[in-house]
Order: structure tokens, then sequence, then C-alpha cells
């Protein structure tokens, strides 16, 4: 059984935002755009930079952001 974390760390944002831009890069290079996955978890990530929090309640987190995540913490 897949236990969910209780927080996810800004370490673990990044790392999952990185695997999503490798598996579905920006399809024109002088326009970078995310993926649907790795924005969503960006937003995360970029509240915990703003705010100097380490980490982020997992049950904060949306459906999206649950899945995107659950795809690379596995």
């Amino acid at each position: 059984m897949n236990q969910q974390p209780v927080a996810v760390t800004i370490a673990q944002l990044e790392c999952a935002i990185n695997h999503w831009r490798d598996r579905r890069p920006a399809a024109d290079e002088d326009k970078p755009v995310l993926c649907a996955e790795a924005r969503v978890l960006a937003d995360v990530y970029g509240l915990l930079i703003y705010s100097g929090a380490p980490s982020v309640e997992y049950s904060t987190l949306n459906a999206m952001q649950r899945d995107a995540l659950a795809a690379v913490l596995r």
C-alpha cells in the first residue's frame, strides 16, 4: 500500500517539476511553456519560495497537484 506523505518538501517539488519538464518539454524552445503537471507544481513551489517555507502539507494540495506528484514520488 502506498502511503501519502504528510508534507512535501521544496526539494521534492523541484524534483517533480524537473521530471515533468524532461518528460514533456516545451514544443517551442523560443517560447518555453511548462506542461500542465509542471505548472500546477510550480504554483506551489513559487508560494513556498515567496513565504520561505520549507514544505507544504500534502493535504492542502489539490487533485491535479497530488496526481502530478504521485507520478514522481512513487
